[in-house]
């Protein structure tokens, strides 16, 4: 009886506990994972994020396909422990997990930025977050859901069957001293 009430509460913990943060844990389609490959466009040195990684799989697919560095950042600590066992099988030295808030990483030497949230986290938090720590030409790709109040640059959906992912890129700073003089 209490092992099993023991199990259902961890189980419900993988769900629940990212949910109140950003999003509750739904995996990418594995169908999916070329077109984010390929909209990153990620060049040799790019550091390539994914916010809220789950199990790791877009992670561990771009990290095994580019030769970017790769960082998964995960708050489950369950999910954290699946993409940490994924990465030992992987052996892939550019590919990283850490298990915390991706309200706590600093995002600002991200090339691009990977993420599958829920609409009202990206509008209240993550845009501003993104507005304040990315630097110009950082490329921002949301699976399925768009960012309120920002244009995107390309959304990939080839077939109306398929899911659509929003690609975006970070403009260039105003310097507003020059604008001041």
């Amino acid at each position: 009886m209490w092992l099993e009430l023991l199990f259902i509460i961890v189980g419900l913990s993988i769900f629940a506990i990212p949910g109140f943060s950003f999003a509750p844990w739904v995996p990418t389609r594995k169908k999916d994972l070329a077109r984010i490959l390929r909209l990153a466009d990620l060049k040799e040195g790019e550091i390539f994020y994914e916010l809220g990684c789950g199990n790791g799989r877009v992670s561990c697919f771009v990290a095994d396909r580019s030769a970017a560095r790769v960082i998964g950042i995960e708050l489950s600590s369950i999910l954290y422990v699946i993409c940490r066992v994924r990465n030992w099988f992987h052996q892939n030295h550019r590919l990283s997990f850490y298990c915390k808030s991706l309200f706590e990483e600093n995002l600002s030497h991200a090339d691009v930025i990977y993420f599958f949230g829920m609409p009202d986290k990206i509008a209240s938090r993550l845009k501003a977050k993104f507005e304040k720590e990315l630097k110009p030409g950082a490329r921002v790709i949301s699976y399925v859901f768009p960012i309120e109040g920002w244009t995107s640059i390309t959304v990939d959906r080839p077939t109306k069957n398929d899911l659509q992912i929003f690609m975006y890129q970070i403009g260039q700073a105003i310097d507003k001293s020059s604008i001041l003089a």
